[in-house]
C-alpha cells in the first residue's frame, strides 16, 4: 500500500499512522532527526540483537542508545555496526559488538535514508555505508528507518540527489558509463563521488561510489535493480526496496509511524 505524499512530499497520510505528538516549537532538521531516533529506540528491548546504523539520523539513535545502557534502563544488547565510524561510535559509548558472522539474524536494525517513497522503498548510501548498511539491514527481522519529512519524494530519484552505486575502482569509468546507458530512459548521468580534497570516495571496503543523478522516474524499481546489479563492476547500489517494516517521520507538526502491511 502506498503512502500518499502531498505535493511537496511534505505530509504522510494512509497506513497505520500513530497520533502525532506535536513538539511545542519549530525544530531545526537536526532536532527532528533526534525526535524520530529516540523514537525508534522504544522499539529496542533488552536481549536483542541490533543493527546500527550509519549518518547524522542514525548516530542520534545509537547515542540514545548508549546512554539507555548506562542508565541500566537496557541490557544485554549486542551492536551490529554498518560502519567503521558507528563501530568506532559505538566503542566510545561502550555498546558490546559483534558481527554477521556471530549473529546472522538480527532482531532489529535502525538507520536512517536519504529518500523515502509512498511505499516505504529508500535511497540510502549518500554517506557511503550502503553495502554494509544493506547486508546488516537485509539480516534483520525488523528495519526501522527514521527521517525528518524533507527525505519524503514521489519516487526513488525524486529529489534530484545522488542514487549512489558502489563500484570497484578498476575502469570505474567503464561502469559508470553502462549504468548511464541503462537508464539513459531516465536521463541518468553518472559522477563519480570524490572526498572534497580531489581524490575518488573510498567506501570502508574499499570501493569507489558513482552517483547516479536521475531527471524522471525508474520505472519499476526491482527490475532496474535487478539490471545493475548484473553490470560487471558494481557491487551494490543504493535503493533499499520493499525493505523497512516501519518508517518514522519527524516533522513540524509532530511524529507519524508509517508500518508496511
Amino acid at each position: 500500500m502506498a503512502v500518499a505524499w502531498s505535493e511537496k512530499a511534505s505530509s504522510m497520510k494512509a497506513l497505520s499512522l500513530s497520533p502525532s505528538l506535536s513538539p511545542p516549537v519549530i525544530l531545526t532538521q537536526d532536532e527532528l532527526k533526534k525526535v524520530a531516533a529516540f523514537k525508534a529506540v522504544e522499539f529496542v528491548e533488552s536481549g536483542m540483537v541490533l543493527g546500527l546504523g550509519t549518518g547524522s539520523t542514525a548516530k542520534h539513535a545509537v547515542d540514545r542508545i548508549g546512554e539507555l545502557l548506562r542508565q541500566g534502563k537496557l541490557n544485554n544488547i549486542i551492536g551490529i555496526p554498518t560502519s567503521k565510524k558507528t563501530q568506532e561510535q559505538a566503542i566510545s559509548l561502550g555498546i558490546p559488538l559483534s558481527d554477521l558472522d556471530s549473529h546472522p539474524t538480527i532482531d532489529l536494525a535502525i538507520d536512517g535514508a536519504d529518500e523515502v517513497d509512498p511505499y516505504l522503498n529508500l535511497v540510502k548510501g549518500r554517506g557511503g555505508s550502503l553495502l554494509r548498511e544493506k547486508m546488516v539491514e537485509g539480516a534483520c527481522k525488523k528495519f526501522v528507518c527514521i527521517v525528518d519529512e524533507s527525505k519524503l519524494v514521489k519516487y526513488l530519484g525524486g529529489s534530484g540527489l545522488a542514487l549512489p552505486i558502489e563500484v570497484v575502482p578498476f575502469c570505474w569509468k567503464f561502469t559508470a558509463g553502462k549504468l548511464e546507458n541503462l537508464l539513459r530512459d531516465s536521463g541518468c548521468v553518472a559522477r563519480l563521488r570524490n572526498d572534497g580534497k580531489g581524490e575518488p570516495f573510498v567506501t570502508d571496503n574499499g570501493n569507489y561510489i558513482v552517483d547516479l543523478y536521475l531527471k524522471k522516474e525508474i520505472g519499476d524499481l526491482q527490475v532496474a535493480g535487478d539490471a545493475i546489479l548484473r553490470i560487471a563492476g558494481v557491487v551494490e547500489h543504493g535503493m533499499f526496496l520493499d525493505m523497512a517494516t516501519t518508517v518514522i517521520v519527524a516533522g513540524d507538526l509532530g511524529i507519524t509511524i508509517n508500518n508496511k502491511h
